[in-house]
Order: structure tokens, then sequence, then C-alpha cells
């Protein structure tokens, strides 16, 4: 029998409910896991080990009371540091924020605690979600557990690692311009990006609201559908929230793609790809094909433009975002030797932003100054347009279209930290479905010398369902989301001689 930590949501959920185990003995076997591993992949920021066990015991109280418990009653889950959490601090893996304890819940965390679903701690990101390989944190990177010497991706690089390696059964992300899906593709996970508005954003700090969105991190489609069911659907409190019905994602799961039409994107297949990525996602073609899928090519003319178009539009919102840090509100303060408000902003924010945040408010606040708004921010806002209506012609004639998530398998820590442009090029295939407020999926599609490869789904606005549907009936006849990645033997610590 497997270890606990090695179970699915859906397979933990039917022994929790005939009572072959208990959620404090799944939580344990959770936290057990993150006190064997975290010391190497440095998933978390912040461990909330009592507060889970609590959770954990109140589940089982439940239960043994005859009472109904929620749909993820008794699964521990974990939480970006982006997602408020009441009376946990919420960091966004950034000095200006070290010490930010909420006094309320976003409303996808309040969901799943309504649902019954147990914390385990907040994970590790790049530094206010911007980046793609979890190396701009402010406290430490957070490794890929399937090559501790590589990055799992980023900005949702903590909660890809703590699925990829046990430590949680699933998580929750933010999508920016592809930063639940990219990290997903580098640790072997499924990472969902929902449709702009499909789940609430109450809550979530922000980098970019027109792009922003939240996702599912899990082991497998049909445990990422068992998420949406939960944190999907319309919030009053967010004001790009849709109120449009929520389907049984669960019950889109039929196995069948049959008659499905897959289009193929001829500029997701460029130079830049590796050719490890290119025949992992062809074969994964070759796979839809074999279960009756109908596939042809497509053309997205305008994806060249994707990156360029977004490194405008997300950082001018991420400057007017994060202009409320100004050392007075909340977050950090910092005075010593300010000699008026104006001297106090100022200090603050050097030290409280490190490089990328700060290249990216420059970048914002220069793109929307007076006499450069027309000729970057609005031009790149046109871009947009051309961009989503690829999209909709696309989906015209295809029900979704498929292609790599990352040009490349993980890179090597510290690889391109030197150069933000190599770094930017991560997401180009990403990006683009954040321009358009589509809804993209990556699963497992196999490996390149031993490293996973991420196969990207992209579904029309709403088309979550067949997405999942999709996903799930690819994983039925292959394994690679079975697959554990194997962490060297732990080194023992070893005391310094003074």
């Amino acid at each position: 029998m497997a270890d606990l930590w090695q179970l699915s949501i859906s397979e933990a959920l039917e022994k929790l409910a005939s009572g072959d185990i208990s959620a404090v003995e799944l939580t344990r076997a959770h936290l057990e896991r993150i006190e064997a591993v975290e010391g190497r992949v440095r998933s978390f920021v912040t461990v909330t080990d009592q507060d889970a066990l609590r959770e954990a015991e109140q589940v089982d109280r439940m239960r043994r009371g005859g009472e109904t418990p929620g749909p993820l009653a008794g699964i521990p889950l974990a939480l970006k540091d982006v997602l408020c959490t009441k009376d946990v601090r919420t960091t966004c893996s950034s000095r200006m924020l070290e010490h930010f304890v909420p006094p309320y819940d976003a409303t996808v965390v309040s969901r799943l605690r309504t649902a019954g679903a147990i914390s385990v701690g907040k994970t590790n990101m790049d530094e206010f979600a911007m980046g793609s390989s979890t190396e701009n944190s402010a406290f430490f990177p957070t490794r890929n557990p399937w090559d501790l010497d590589r990055v799992p991706g980023g900005s949702s690089g903590g909660s890809a690692a703590s699925v990829a390696v046990g430590e949680a059964m699933g998580a929750l992300g933010s999508d920016t311009g592809g930063s639940v899906r990219q990290p997903g593709a580098l640790t072997n996970t499924v990472a969902l990006k929902p449709t702009y508005g499909r789940v609430s954003r109450y809550g979530l700090i922000a980098f970019a609201s027109s792009l922003d969105q939240i996702g599912p991190f899990a082991r497998s489609a049909r445990d990422a559908a068992l998420l949406m069911n939960v944190i999907a659907g319309y919030d009053p409190l967010d004001s790009t929230s849709v109120n449009r019905p929520t389907p049984d994602y669960l019950a889109a799961l039929t196995g069948d793609v049959k008659g499905l039409r897959i289009g193929v994107p001829e500029e997701y297949f460029v130079e830049g790809v590796e050719s490890g990525v290119k025949t992992a996602v062809e074969e994964a073609i070759q796979t839809f094909v074999s279960l009756g899928a109908e596939v042809g090519e497509v053309s997205l003319p305008h994806t060249r433009y994707g990156v360029a178009a977004y490194y405008i539009i997300a950082p001018a919102e991420c400057s007017a975002n994060l202009a409320r840090y100004d050392g007075v509100k909340y977050g950090l303060s910092v005075r010593d030797g300010a000699h008026d408000l104006v001297e106090t902003t100022a200090i603050t924010r050097a030290k409280g932003f490190g490089a990328e945040v700060k290249r990216r408010i420059m970048l914002g606040a220069y793109a929307l100054s007076a006499g450069y708004y027309d000729a970057y921010y609005l031009k790149a806002e046109k871009v947009r347009t051309l961009i989503k209506r690829d999209f909709d012609e696309a989906f015209e004639k295809y029900d979704l279209l498929i292609g790599p998530t990352s040009p490349t398998v993980a890179f090597k820590l510290n690889e391109k930290m030197s150069d933000p442009y190599a770094m930017y090029l991560n997401d180009v295939f990403t990006i683009p479905v954040n321009l358009a407020g589509n809804c993209g999926i990556s699963i497992p599609g196999g490996f390149s010398e031993g490293l996973p490869v991420g196969v990207q789904l992209i579904g029309p606005s709403f088309g979550e369902e067949v997405l999942l549907r999709a996903a799930d009936a690819f994983q039925r006849v292959t394994d690679f989301h079975t697959r554990w990645p194997e962490l060297p033997p732990q080194k023992r610590a070893t005391k310094s001689r003074k």
C-alpha cells in the first residue's frame, strides 16, 4: 500500500468516507512528509502544522457525530502566499509584507474551509508573483524535486513543488502570465488557469488586475475538477467575477473525446522549443488521435507579439497596484533618517521591494507616463485585442488547442537570473491565454532527459469542462502523472567548527 501522502484526492476521499483512515492520520502523514523533504525543496514560507491538526480533528469529530462534512473534508492543501488567510501571515514572499497578517480570508480560502479542506501552509513564490522560477522570493529559492539543482518554475513554484513531492494533495496558485501552468509543466503536476472571472480574486493580493486568475494544482485532472467544483463560481465581493452557472466539473470527465476537434497552433512549434519538449507534445497529439479526436493545424499570427504586449500591460497595472505600499497604511515602514512622507515612501520601497519588482514598477510607470501612454500602453492593448481575435477565430473551428506549456524543461538555478528577457521568454506560450482571458491547463505529457514536459491545452472562455475532459481522457491511457520524483538521500547536517 502506498504511503498516505501518495494518495490522490479522490482516493483519499473514499478512504475517509469509509473510515479506513482519519483526517488526522492523513494530515499528519503530509506534515511528516513536509518535515522529511522541506529542508531540500523549500516549498513553504509558513507551515501551519498546529492549525492543520486542529482542523483535521474537527473534521473527524463531525464524521463521528454523524454530520455530513464538506466535499473536500480532511484533504490537506497548500496555499500560495499571495492569498489572504485570516490570522496567518501573508507575505507575497516580499520584505514589504513579511509581517502582514490579514484580518480576513480570500474567497477561495473561505470556500475551501467551508468544504472541509485542511490548509497545511503558505507556499513560496516569486515576490508579488513577478517571475518564472521562484528565485525572486525575498526569503529563499524553491527547488524542483525532480532535480534539486533546477527551478520549479514560477511564480507559483512553491505550490507546484509541494504537490509534486507529496507535501500537499493539491494547492492553489495564481496565474498572471503562466504562473500556474509553467511551474505545473516543470514539476509534472496538473495546473489549471481558469477563465478570467470564473474564480473570485477577492483576497488575492494584486499584481496585474486584468490578468490575474487563481487556479489549482493537483496530481490528476480528476483532482483538479474536485478543487474547481469548490473554488469556482460567482462572488459579489469581486467586481470582475462573472455571474453565470458553474458546471459540475467532475461530471464532465466522461473519458470520451471522440470527435473532439483539436487545433495545433503552428506558432507554438518554433525555434527555441527544445527537441525533447517538441517530441513529447507530438506524441501527446498522437495519443488524442488514437482516442478519436480530430486534429488539424491552426494559426495564431499575433502570438509573436504576446510577450512584448504583456510586458507593457502587466507592469503598468503593477505600478498602479503596488503604489499602495507607501510605508504608511500597512506593511513595511522604514522611517530612519526620513524627514517627510516622500522620503519615508522612498526608503521603504527601496528596502521592501526586490530587484524584479522594482524593474516592473519602473517599466510600468514609464509606459503610463505623459507622452508615452499612446506609444506603448495603448498600442499594447490593441495588440491584446488582436490576440483575443486570433483565439476567437480558432475556436470557431476547434474545441481546444494543444501545444507546449513551456519551450524548455526546468532550467538550472541562477541560469537566467542575469538575463530578464531570457526569463520572460519562458512564458511565451502561456501569456497569450491571459491576454485573451481564456482558460488553459498544463498536464504531464512525458519526460525529456528525466525532466517533466508539460502539454498545454487551451480552451475558449468558460471552456474548463472540455479541458478537464480531454486531460482526464489522456490520463486514462498514460501514466506520466502517476510518477514521483526520487529525492536523493537527506544530507546530514554537520556541526560548524569555530
